[in-house]
């Protein structure tokens, strides 16, 4: 029987912030056997977490972290468990603390499989997709994909937090059949709010937090995850140009669609992507939500959005999520409206779907 894999049985825990320079020079090691140890001794503050993980199963840890440090001392013993067990590791944080990571692991950074984040997942519509990519091309001879994914920074406008958490949420879904899975996603308490955090706890089935690991109360289980996502959109703060369309309006939704991004200061191809992506979105309208739709734009500061609402029922939670397959038919419109986008906040009911994109101005 294979053991189980954990952090080599325990992974340790800041539950203080210790000095970020003290840890650095006393973490700088080569040798993965000294890794551990050389951690607990930098950060003299810790407790024991089980963190046994049986083979087979996913685990989508939410990590509380305060300042560099602490996010050193959760993420350093993970990876070095992923290496200890010969398993493909993949760090998607941003490219500050990618370089922290490098400088701790030394040699052994070279076989962790780093992206920054802030590049892969400005739109957190494209992390599951991009996570799924990095998993096929490592998991031939794998017992495990070790990973960490920070969605959630300090800047991120209110719109996108909404998005990340439902990103969060859909990964349980996502990756439940795929090959055994162990998921980390920092979330830094230095810089985010509480609001913030207690939305971590509802996505996550388990969350490290002040030296514990533990089963999150606020977890709201997977049928409740699986529902169409139908929580109302903010009304729009700017005046709205408004366009009802059918089959027959569809040259003239790429026009209005040009003038609005040309007019909101979108170079030529950003101004492409703008009309690109409402024209799928209103022709998906066409084909499958009975031939017609609403089509809204207006302006918001540094920000370009269109909207198009329509009488169709989206019941896939992944949909605009799942790269099509190169024979399929249909199921382009979300995902190319995904790929071009800064943002895309889809809803649906059985009332019907809106379907929101954002361009950024500046």
């Amino acid at each position: 029987m294979r053991p189980e894999c954990g952090y080599a049985q325990a992974i340790q825990v800041q539950t203080r912030r210790a000095p970020l320079g003290v840890g650095r020079r006393a973490l700088r090691v080569t040798t993965r056997s000294r890794l551990a140890a050389l951690v607990r001794l930098a950060h003299p503050w810790w407790v024991d977490v089980d963190v046994s993980v049986p083979d087979g199963t996913f685990r989508h840890d939410g990590f509380v972290y305060d300042g560099d440090a602490a996010f050193l001392a959760g993420a350093l013993p993970f990876i070095h468990a992923g290496l200890q067990a010969g398993d493909p590791v993949v760090v998607a944080v941003d490219g500050v603390k990618i370089g922290l990571l490098q400088s701790e692991l030394g040699g052994d950074a070279g076989d962790v499989h780093f992206e920054d984040i802030r590049e892969i997942g400005s739109n957190p519509a494209r992390l599951i997709p991009a996570w799924k990519q990095f998993i096929a091309a490592r998991a031939a001879g794998a017992r495990r994909i070790w990973g960490i994914g920070e969605p959630v920074w300090h800047g991120r406008s209110e719109a996108e937090l909404v998005e990340c958490h439902r990103h969060e949420a859909l990964v349980n879904i996502a990756f439940a059949g795929d090959p055994p899975i162990s998921l980390l996603c920092p979330y830094d308490a230095a810089s985010l709010g509480a609001e913030v955090l207690a939305d971590m706890h509802c996505s996550h089935p388990t969350v490290v937090e002040a030296g514990e690991r533990r089963a999150s109360e606020a977890f709201r289980g997977l049928e409740a995850l699986e529902a169409p996502f139908d929580d109302p959109l903010p009304g729009p703060r700017a005046p709205v140009w408004e366009l009802a369309f059918d089959a027959s309006e569809l040259s003239g939704i790429r026009r209005f669609v040009a003038r609005r991004a040309r007019s909101a200061g979108l170079d030529g191809e950003r101004a492409d992507d703008t009309v690109l992506a409402v024209n799928e979105l209103v022709t998906n309208s066409v084909r499958h939500a009975g031939g017609r739709g609403v089509l809204r734009a207006w302006q918001e500061p540094g920000v370009l959005l269109c909207e198009v609402s329509d009488q169709g029922y989206i019941k896939d939670p992944l949909a605009g999520r799942r790269r099509p397959e190169n024979a399929q038919v249909g199921g382009y419109g979300l995902w190319l409206a995904n790929q071009v986008c800064d943002l895309v906040q889809l809803r649906s009911s059985a009332s019907g779907t809106t379907v929101r994109v954002h361009m950024r101005t500046r």
